[in-house]
C-alpha cells in the first residue's frame, strides 16, 4: 500500500531540492548565458525524477539513522 503523505512529501521535497540544486550548479557551470534557462530546465528535468526516487528509497534509512542517533544522544545526557 502506498503511503500517500510520504509520497506527496517526496514529490514536494524532490521538486524543491532538485530545483534549487540544479539552479545553483547550472549557474556555476553556465553563468548568466542566454541559454541559462533552457540548460537549467534540461538538467532539472533529469534531476527531478532522480530526486523523487532517492527520497523514496533513502527516507526510511535516514529516519532510522536519525532515530538511532537521537537515542544515543539522549542516553548520553
Amino acid at each position: 500500500m502506498i503511503n500517500l503523505p510520504g509520497f506527496i512529501f517526496s514529490l514536494v521535497m524532490g521538486f524543491l531540492m532538485s530545483l534549487s540544486i540544479t539552479f545553483a550548479t547550472t549557474f556555476v557551470r553556465v553563468g548568466r548565458a542566454d541559454t541559462f534557462f533552457s540548460v537549467w530546465f534540461e538538467v532539472w528535468s533529469v534531476a527531478y525524477p532522480v530526486a523523487i526516487i532517492c527520497i523514496l528509497i533513502y527516507r526510511p534509512i535516514a529516519t532510522r539513522v536519525t532515530n538511532t542517533l537521537l537515542e544515543k544522544l539522549s542516553r548520553s545526557n
